[in-house]
């Protein structure tokens, strides 16, 4: 993979994350998670790009975003579907989600782990973390995104890489 300059990037983000879908990794290469997500977004945040990401709290990649300094947010072609509604809808704890998909892993500068089988990964340095407040979210939200109340983590990391596949 090689490395862009993140205002090169000519996605439609609505569609690369809600339609194609993302992973979201964390840990070392030696041990780390991955988790299918839908909901995020790219913009600029304190000077600098940033991305934004979503994470409920019975999530197994969430102790893994903690605890690192960094994670990786990985897009995919659409010959991985099935690999990222495996990782969407099974727990690490129980399965090793890279080995049932065959991904290779490999650490960006910063050792956050991604998967050399990805189109583009952005590399984020995790800048702010913050549950959600129940009480700012509109109650047909909560009825409808949250019936258990586990509500979302809210991360924000600044883009320090942008990988590409040649």
């Amino acid at each position: 993979m090689r490395k862009i300059d993140p205002k090169t990037l000519d996605k439609n983000v609505f569609s690369t994350i809600g339609d194609q879908w993302m992973l979201i990794t964390a840990g070392t290469a030696e041990a780390c998670n991955t988790m299918t997500a839908s909901w995020g977004g790219l913009g600029v945040f304190w000077g600098a790009p940033a991305a934004t990401c979503y994470i409920r709290p019975q999530r197994y990649t969430k102790e893994f975003v903690d605890r690192e300094d960094c994670f990786t947010l990985s897009f995919f072609g659409e010959e991985y579907r099935k690999a990222l509604q495996l990782c969407g809808s099974k727990s690490g704890r129980e399965v090793d989600k890279v080995k049932e998909c065959g991904f290779t892993v490999r650490t960006a500068d910063c050792g956050a782990p991604y998967f050399e089988e990805a189109e583009l990964v952005l590399v984020c340095h995790k800048r702010f973390a913050q549950p959600m407040n129940p009480d700012n979210i509109p109650q047909e939200i909560k009825t409808k995104w949250y019936p258990e109340k586990d509500y979302h983590t809210l991360y924000i990391g600044e883009i320090v890489e942008v990988l590409v596949k040649d």
